[in-house]
């Protein structure tokens, strides 16, 4: 018995119990270490023409057998003699793979895909299995020779059979605890699990004996009743795809074989939207194939929703979900991303510097906004499914980045045009602007059929103006953090975004705003009686240059709207949350004579009752509740007595 060194066995204590934090890892890293084995005899192939092999040759195969407790990986690879086993296996954290890629330069690429970097994997076994054997017989070599240890004290190396050239790893399992079962890795279903998730596109096929059925031929005599037979058998199968999808220039594959993958790794019903193919080389090279959903997923806006892409590191999957690369507001976006410049920590399940994967999540980001656009500006029938679907994240990522992303993003968003009848881009918007309009007009409420009713939206639109009307809760909040749209890199003719409902609208002529002016200090005590009578449900009572055919209207002073307060109300601290409200009345309507007319007959219970009956009737037709509706009722009634 060969014993560890104490700073090898406490680094192979490390290796066991801290490193790796999911312990059926062990399997993906014993093929990739059974793959970087037959790489580097294909590799000897290439240059040594004494070797006479094909690739067909070359391959991986995985078996257990559930009465011994063990899981094999055998490959068809290079094999180790005597020496290599001591230095490989018995000194931790020696990298044969690292030197074979040092040796021979940069020799990565189609040919010969070197996947080891540290020479910790193989210790992963010892998490699953109470004893690990290697047998190995270097390729040329007469003998075999077996390695093994309980991953505790040392190892032994001694004498072995075997047949051809490549390397066997024999795990024993660890019995099973209360806590833990290792019974799932003596499975056919749960080695072909692991297989398909994490090494599903290892280069080499790797096989296994798979049971299947088959029915029986039909007896010669059988007669009307005769219900058909069926027999096991076992069969060798390859189990893994081994040719990458996203490693495909997109001129190779179909939109049928792309639909394919995607409903199968992605488990969704629906073909994708759109498919994105990324080949990416120079000082950071990788492939990605990226997918926009036909239909958002039931849980896209809960708290459970985890975004992210699969990523691989030379087509070994490292992490399901890479949050990293997708920024939120793409969060729906789902695919895959493999490059071989990673530098992964020790476990190979999370990475050393993350400046390589934001370099790559930059340049992803961006081709998912260019496709966006391209989808936006040659099908729009397909953008705007799109959008309803997933419009409400690219408004939240506007404002949770408080106007940082609106460059990429505001280009992306819809809104319904009341003047056009259709939903439009803020470009088309502003394309359409009549000649003297200098901002963008906005109205939010529940729905587009209530919002065209509003008085001070059929206000706007009688100016020759349009109005975008929004009806989801994140539109104004949207609007609010943009401030503006469009305009040169200094902000030069941007134009500003105005919410129709506020009282900084300026849209009355110079006329307009002297007959106002001369109405309010003519009225000055009828408009002094209304507040009153109103107290601290307003902030003002004012004239209205902006009514048409409504008697009032409320708008809002301040950073809080109406349909902010709404929303901001329902959260746990909503109750503290006001707007600062102001009643605009219009003099050339017929209620403001009788709102004259009761204050100079000294009337102030009257001039009370019209200034409680003007406000809740205004708050109605905004869509706000009013504090008492029956008291709204009965002041109804009064007016019909």
């Amino acid at each position: 018995m060969r014993k560890f060194k104490t700073e090898s066995k406490k680094l192979l204590d490390l290796m066991i119990n801290s490193i790796y934090t999911n312990r059926e890892i062990f399997l993906r890293e014993l093929i990739s270490n059974a793959s970087d084995a037959v790489d580097k005899l294909y590799f000897k192939s290439l240059t040594d023409k004494s070797i006479q092999l094909s690739k067909d040759e070359l391959g991986i195969r995985v078996s257990f057998d559930k009465d011994a407790r063990t899981v094999t990986v055998s490959d068809s690879g290079l094999g180790m003699t005597k020496d290599d086993l001591d230095r490989n296996l018995g000194t931790i954290a020696h990298s044969d793979s690292m030197e074979f890629k040092a040796e021979n330069g940069d020799m990565q690429g189609e040919d010969v895909d070197i996947i080891g970097q540290f020479g910790v994997g193989f210790y992963s076994s010892f998490m699953v299995a109470s004893k690990v054997r290697v047998v190995s017989k270097a390729y040329g070599a007469c003998e075999a020779w077996g390695w093994e240890s309980d991953g505790v004290e040392g190892y032994s190396i001694e004498a072995a059979e075997r047949a051809e050239h490549g390397t066997d790893v024999i795990l024993t399992l660890k019995d099973n605890t209360d806590e833990d079962n290792y019974d799932t890795y003596l499975t056919e279903y749960g080695l072909k699990n692991l297989i398909k998730r994490y090494s599903n596109y290892v280069r080499y096929p790797i096989q296994m004996e798979v049971t299947k059925s088959r029915e029986l031929p039909k007896p010669e005599d059988a007669g009307d009743d005769y219900v058909p037979q069926y027999e096991d058998y076992t069969e060798v199968e390859t189990i893994n795809s081994m040719i990458p999808i996203w490693k495909r220039r997109k001129s190779e594959v179909t939109q049928e074989e792309y639909d394919e993958f995607y409903k199968t790794d992605f488990h969704d019903f629906s073909d994708p939207a759109r498919t994105i193919s990324v080949h990416a080389e120079g000082s950071l090279s990788y492939d990605a194939l990226l997918f926009v959903p036909g239909r958002a997923p039931f849980d896209l806006y809960s708290k459970d929703y985890q975004k992210g892409l699969a990523l691989y590191s030379s087509n070994v999957l490292i992490m399901e979900k890479c949050e990293e690369l997708l920024p939120d507001y793409y969060n729906f976006v789902r695919g895959v991303v493999d490059s071989q410049d990673l530098q992964l920590n020790i476990s190979r399940e999370t990475l050393q510097h993350n400046s390589q994967l934001r370099a790559i999540a930059k340049k992803i980001e961006k081709k998912i906004t260019s496709d966006l656009e391209n989808m936006r500006d040659n099908d729009r029938e397909g953008y705007e499914a799109f959008f309803e679907s997933f419009g409400r994240g690219l408004k939240y990522g506007i404002y949770s980045s408080y106007g940082m992303q609106k460059d990429p993003l505001a280009g992306l968003l819809l809104f319904y045009s009341a003047k056009q009848d259709k939903l439009v881009t803020l470009a088309e918007y502003v394309e359409a602007m009549s000649e003297g309009q200098e901002s963008i007009y906005y109205a939010v409420g529940e729905s587009v059929e209530r919002l065209n009713k509003m008085p001070i939206v059929k206000t706007v639109l009688g100016k020759g103006f349009d109005v975008l009307l929004c009806t989801q809760d994140v539109d104004e909040f949207c609007f609010t953090a943009m401030r503006d749209f469009g305009g040169d890199e200094n902000g030069e003719g941007a134009k500003e975004l105005k919410n129709v409902a506020t009282g900084d609208l300026d849209l009355a002529t110079e006329e307009e705003k002297k007959d106002a002016e001369e109405v309010t200090k003519d009225n000055e005590d009828l408009f002094k009686s209304l507040k009153e009578a109103l107290g601290d449900s307003v902030t003002k009572v004012v004239v209205s240059a902006r009514l048409t055919d409504a008697p009032a209207c409320i708008t809002t002073e301040g950073p809080v709207s109406l349909e902010m307060e709404k929303i901001l109300s329902q959260g746990p601290d909503g109750d503290d949350i006001k707007s600062q409200r102001v009643l605009e009345l219009n003099a050339k309507h017929p209620v403001f004579e009788t709102l004259k007319a009761a204050q100079d007959s000294g009337d102030a219970d009257k001039v009370k009752l019209y200034a409680d009956l003007l406000y809740n009737q205004a708050l109605l037709v905004e869509g706000m509740s009013i504090d008492d509706p029956v008291a709204f009722a009965q002041n109804v009634a009064k007016l019909m007595a």
